[in-house]
């Protein structure tokens, strides 16, 4: 998983190819550079926000648990459950 340090250079730098890319356009290489960029930025968010998901409990409004079974499965494989 990515730092937060490298997230912000990653958005930076997509950010100023974009901004480039709209002012005077984009050499090839640029163009190469920011469609890696922008995979790796979305590989980076699928990743954070699996780990987000797995690590949710839900409760309804009596205070039960209603954690979904495919989301339990995944936590106790994970070793993050103990039932």
């Amino acid at each position: 998983m990515a730092t937060d340090k490298e997230r912000k250079l990653l958005t930076a730098r997509i950010n100023q190819l974009s901004r480039k890319d709209k002012e005077e356009g984009l050499t090839e290489e640029e163009a190469i550079e920011r469609q890696k960029l922008r995979k790796q930025f979305l590989a980076n968010f699928k990743e954070s926000f699996r780990s987000q998901v797995e690590m949710m409990q839900v409760f309804d409004k009596s205070g039960k648990e209603v954690t979904p079974e495919k989301v339990k499965k995944i936590q106790r494989d994970k070793g993050l459950r103990d039932d």
